[in-house]
């Protein structure tokens, strides 16, 4: 048998979610200079105007996903990058971006992931008339935190 067992298959032995949420909480203290805490199991879920994802391919297959109403992903993009972020395409950017580090801060988290996954760049889909489902069989690890009273979700679907 070999030792190297997929990221995807032990996934189901390992406990994602903290390291998840660690990764969101470091890149929004950092990136956009706010504390979000997770909002809990009662918690508010986001309308889901803007869907920003990154797919992960290698050892972790499967996409990361971070879902807000429009007025929190305005105000993640000002904080990013000042009062000038007043366009569409800005917030957009933005929230990509904050989706791609995410992504890349939880993927060097987990031990031997590093080298043998490799991200996509980021999409972000906006509106209020759509749906989004990954193609992905497997599990997934969901989380929703306040970023200044707002929900974002965040979604780690895993290929099984």
């Amino acid at each position: 048998m070999s030792t190297d067992i997929s990221l995807a298959a032990r996934s189901h032995e390992e406990n994602w979610l903290p390291i998840l949420e660690l990764a969101v909480e470091e890149v929004f203290e950092i990136m956009v200079g706010s504390r979000v805490k997770p909002a809990g199991p009662s918690g508010a879920r986001p309308n889901g105007e803007f869907t920003a994802m990154v797919g992960l391919a290698g050892s972790l297959c499967g996409v990361l996903t971070v879902r807000c109403d429009a007025e929190a992903a305005r105000q993640i993009a000002k904080s990013m990058l000042g009062d000038t972020a007043d366009s569409e395409q800005q917030v957009a950017d933005a929230l990509g971006e904050i989706c791609n580090m995410i992504t890349g801060n939880f993927k060097n988290k987990l031990a031997g992931a590093d080298e043998r996954c490799l991200l996509s760049v980021p999409t972000v889909i906006s509106g209020g008339e759509y749906s989004f489902r990954a193609m992905a069989d497997g599990s997934a690890v969901d989380t929703v935190l306040l970023f200044e009273g707002a929900p974002v979700a965040v979604r780690l679907q895993l290929q099984g």
